[in-house]
């Protein structure tokens, strides 16, 4: 419970950050999507399987964030049936900005626990989270 209260927080932290940074049309499980499209692009089948939902729920963020301007529809580059959904500048803005909120959240964190602390406690999270799909709290 105190790990869930933890992220929660932390997630509420950094939807507060981007909207007071203007970003004021997202929800957090944008930023989820963000996470998986950030590196070099996905299809919606992989954003899918990021995300843990079906392919339509996937397809249907992703027609969303099309039209808001944050991600863009590219030929994919090995698959030919596939196009790829990359972050636009106004994606990599935001992204950006879930960054620097991110950092705000956890300052104070990192004051209360010290840095000894923060460095445990981002090793023992590491070593038990398996990297890979991250479902978010719809």
């Amino acid at each position: 419970m105190l790990l869930l209260g933890a992220a929660s927080a932390l997630v509420d932290g950094i939807n507060a950050g981007i909207r007071a940074r203007g970003f004021t049309d997202l929800r957090p499980a944008h930023g989820f999507a963000f996470v998986r499209l950030a590196p070099s692009g996905a299809t919606v089948v992989e954003l899918a399987e990021h995300l843990g939902v079906t392919k339509q729920a996937a397809s249907q963020m992703a027609d969303e964030l099309v039209r808001k301007g944050y991600v863009a529809r590219r030929p994919h580059p090995s698959d030919a049936r596939a196009r790829l959904l990359t972050l636009t500048e106004r994606g990599w803005a935001c992204t950006r900005a879930a960054d620097e909120a991110a950092s705000e959240v956890l300052r104070p964190w990192a004051d209360a626990l010290g840095a000894d602390q923060v460095a445990a406690v981002r090793a023992a999270l590491s070593a038990l989270t398996v990297p890979g799909r991250i479902r978010p709290t719809w």
